[in-house]
């Protein structure tokens, strides 16, 4: 009976200070982001006045707000497509085909990941600038308009490229040196009893490959989506601010500038709008990739 009580005692030492500081500065900040959405009050002034549910109607009839809201979507939608296509395909080829120097290629495709994201937004700042950057140089070698006419790879009808280039550059390494990890787990011997079944490598890849680290791809996958909302601010923040227009405005990015504009009601509202839906996608995104295990 001691032992037990003892052995209870030394968990809960083990887990209090994690728990107590999860809800000091995680449970109780987001409660009080729920509670302050529904008054309004200027960022440096403790007068608050209860408004009810106006800061949120005053959110979905903001045109700025439903834009960044798109942007930001928009961003999830397309980086996840490009990030995760890439980085599976690529992992598929660095294991199943021995190439020479994998290991050299895994170091240079993971290097993205360990830069700041101020280092790869300057990095892609210089590469898009229209006068001298990288980007129109090599374009107008083959179309010699270009260097008269330089493509504005930072303007309203480019911008949002430009930053999904960015967001997906900078983490297709890391994703693929998971996926490559699960793969080199799969054993050969399956691809083997395919092949002398006549089945080819596309065949190979969708029929075993992919449903061997499903588990791997469904974790990550919802891992990355959140996380998107998160990197899409930060890149806006350092590459854009929002610009050309609000052209690149995200949904995290309107929040902030209301916060510093004095509207402290209205941009806890923005932030619980956002905290709800990424609650809700990531219980879209566990419930659409939901399937059972494969098992060998």
């Amino acid at each position: 009976m001691k032992k037990s009580k003892g052995r209870s005692l030394f968990l809960f030492g083990c887990v209090a200070p994690a728990t107590i500081l999860f809800i000091i500065f995680m449970i109780v900040p987001t409660i009080n982001v729920f509670r302050m959405s529904l008054f309004e009050r200027g960022a440096y002034s403790p007068t608050e006045t209860f408004v009810g549910l106006a800061n949120f109607q005053a959110a979905f009839n903001d045109p700025k707000f439903i834009r960044s809201c798109q942007n930001m979507i928009l961003l999830i939608v397309m980086v996840t497509i490009f990030t995760f296509g890439f980085a599976i395909v690529f992992a598929a080829i660095l294991t199943r085909e021995k190439i020479k120097g994998s290991n050299l290629f895994r170091i240079i495709f993971y290097i993205p990941n360990i830069l700041s994201v101020v280092v790869i937004s300057g990095i892609f700042s210089a590469i898009y600038k229209p006068e001298n950057g990288m980007l129109n140089s090599i374009i107008a070698i083959f179309n010699p308009d270009v260097a008269e006419n330089p493509i504005l790879w930072k303007g309203e009808s480019m911008v949002m490229v430009s930053l999904l280039i960015a967001l997906v550059w900078q983490a297709i390494g890391y994703y693929m040196v998971m996926y490559m990890a699960s793969m080199s787990a799969v054993s050969e011997s399956l691809y083997e009893s395919a092949g002398l079944d006549g089945a080819n490598k596309v065949q190979q890849f969708f029929q075993i490959t992919i449903p061997l680290i499903w588990t791997n791809i469904r974790t990550t996958l919802t891992f990355f989506v959140i996380s998107t909302i998160n990197m899409a601010f930060l890149f806006v923040t350092a590459m854009t601010s929002g610009g050309p227009n609000g052209a690149s405005e995200v949904a995290l990015s309107y929040m902030y500038k209301q916060k510093d504009a004095g509207l402290y009601g209205y941009s806890m509202a923005v932030g619980v709008i956002i905290f709800l839906f990424s609650f809700a996608l990531s219980g879209l995104v566990n419930k659409v990739t939901d399937r059972e295990p494969l098992e060998i």
